[in-house]
Parts: C-alpha cells; sequence; structure tokens
C-alpha cells in the first residue's frame, strides 16, 4: 500500500512540476548586416515543440518538422507573422534561407540581400503570440558595434529600428 502511494505521489509531482516547466514562452531571434555579403540575416530560435502545436492547429494535420514536407507550413506561417517594412513604409523581401530541427528548438534563417537594415525600419514579429498568450519574443538588431534589443507580445507586435 505504501509503495503504491509513493508511486501515485512520484507521477503526479512528475506532472505538476512539467506543466511547471514551461509555463514560459519564448523566441529569440537576431537581426546582423553581413559586411562580406551585403545582406541582413536574420536568425529566429523557438522552442520545437511550440511551433508544432501551433502548426498542427493552423493547419489542422499533424505537422512533424522533422520531415521535410513539413518545411512550407512552417514557411508560410513565418512569412505571415514575421515581416519588416523598410523606412521608405514598403515591406522589405526576406528570402527564406532554411530551417534546422533538433529535439528541443527550430531555427529560421531568412535573409533581405544585398540589403543593409535602415534606421526607421519596423518589424513585425507575431511568431507564437497569436497562439500562446504568454510568448515573448526577443529580437537583437545589430549593426557593427551598435546592437538594439527588442521585445515582442500580443500587445507589441511591431517596433521600430533605432
Amino acid at each position: 500500500m505504501k509503495l503504491r502511494r509513493f508511486w501515485a505521489m512520484a507521477v503526479l509531482a512528475l506532472a505538476s512540476s512539467a506543466a511547471w516547466a514551461h509555463n514560459y514562452h519564448m523566441g529569440i531571434a537576431d537581426i546582423s548586416y553581413n559586411p562580406s555579403s551585403g545582406s541582413t540575416e536574420i536568425v529566429h530560435t523557438y522552442t520545437g515543440h511550440d511551433v508544432e502545436a501551433l502548426l498542427t492547429q493552423v493547419y489542422q494535420r499533424q505537422i512533424d518538422l522533422g520531415r521535410k514536407d513539413s518545411e512550407a507550413f512552417l514557411r508560410r506561417y513565418v512569412e505571415k507573422q514575421f515581416y519588416i517594412i523598410g523606412a521608405n513604409g514598403q515591406r522589405l523581401r526576406l528570402d527564406w534561407v532554411g530551417v534546422k530541427v533538433n529535439a528541443d528548438n527550430v531555427v529560421i534563417f531568412q535573409e533581405i540581400a544585398h540589403t543593409r537594415l535602415a534606421s526607421g525600419a519596423r518589424i513585425h514579429n507575431a511568431l507564437l503570440s497569436d497562439f500562446l498568450p504568454s510568448q515573448r519574443n526577443t529580437l537583437n538588431v545589430q549593426d557593427g558595434a551598435k546592437i538594439q534589443t527588442l521585445f515582442f507580445d500580443q500587445k507589441n507586435v511591431e517596433l521600430p529600428v533605432r
């Protein structure tokens, strides 16, 4: 009887700690100018199971980002929820470079070919915040030694680059 009670308590403790462990949802992205290529590079990192759960809900089918055929769903979602508006008010073309998936994370690579991000541009980042109310996205914009950090959530989806 004591052994059964012990195992029941252990299972409850593990279940509650697992649920508690992932109450905070976050993503991080870096935007930097590459002087060698003359392009602005964008790298996003998000929690893999959050991205898969979102895509499964949005597209109403099981998404496994380890499969090559799932990348199109991810790309469509990212291109809708993340974009940059240039200082002239026009949306900049973000080229999809690719994605790298491991057991924990999804890393997305984009670039703005042969363009340096200008001051006055605006970044729209609603990735995952439409699905997870507690989602917080941190984005670092680096140009040389200058770094600007922006914080996005459901209330702040578009912010200026200075």
